[in-house]
């Protein structure tokens, strides 16, 4: 795509250099090292052990993205929005994002697939990840919300990903969209393993209630332009 890679603050750089150098010269954990660092608007922020998987977790909300090179699990869950992960397989960097409409027009946030998508990438970039290497396994895009019958978000957000994808000439190796359910999603950057669960509507009420809230602002504005179970 021509459209410039727009600016994005990054979960990496000097500030986490220096906050986990701290955390190791005080004995302390990696998992207090990720909690320590200064909070970025659209970069997440929720760490915490996950038991299941015996290593540090980062939750990723709408409009929110991760990249790592280290050893974490990327976990978030998802009705309508999609989650794209990507990641180079040679050099071990990956990323999940999250996004819950495909464009926002002039409004540049990560709640849209058209600036999260150039977010992710112009990151993976920087943290060493070639464009030529980089794969792609999508998620999400459930029908899940009542009342948007009319128009199937989760199909646009599902189409708008595989258009952008094949766009920039990135390979979907494993998808897991559309369908009915919400879905939680686990991805390992390093390997870019990726496992996803369905669920019940119930267990994700709080994800859809916020898509919900969200979209409906939307909804009200004048238009702007391998797969694992577990």
């Amino acid at each position: 795509m021509s459209t410039p890679r727009p600016p994005f603050p990054a979960p990496s750089g000097a500030s986490r250099v220096t906050v986990g150098a701290r955390a190791a010269a005080a004995g302390g954990s990696r998992l207090e090292a990720l909690k320590a660092l200064p909070r970025r608007e659209g970069v997440a922020s929720f760490f915490y052990r996950d038991s299941a998987f015996d290593c540090d977790a980062v939750k990723v909300l709408p409009g929110e993205y991760w990249v790592d090179d280290r050893e974490i699990v990327v976990v978030t869950v998802l009705g309508s929005c999609i989650a794209a992960c990507l990641y180079d397989r040679l050099t071990g960097v990956g990323g999940m994002n999250h996004f819950m409409l495909p464009d926002g027009g002039a409004d540049a946030s990560g709640r849209y697939g058209a600036y999260a998508m150039e977010v992710l990438i112009n990151e993976l970039q920087k943290r060493g990840a070639q464009r030529s290497r980089i794969e792609a396994k999508i998620f999400g895009g459930g029908r899940v919300m009542q009342g948007f019958t009319a128009m199937n978000i989760g199909e646009q957000n599902a189409a708008f990903v595989e258009r952008f994808l094949a766009a920039e000439r990135i390979p979907i190796v494993s998808r897991d969209v559309l369908d009915i359910y919400p879905r939680k999603v686990c991805f390992f950057p390093v390997t870019g393993r990726a496992l996803v669960k369905k669920l019940a509507a119930a267990s994700a009420d709080p994800t859809l209630a916020e898509e919900s809230r969200y979209r409906q602002r939307i909804v009200q504005a004048p238009a702007a332009g391998s797969v694992e179970l577990f």
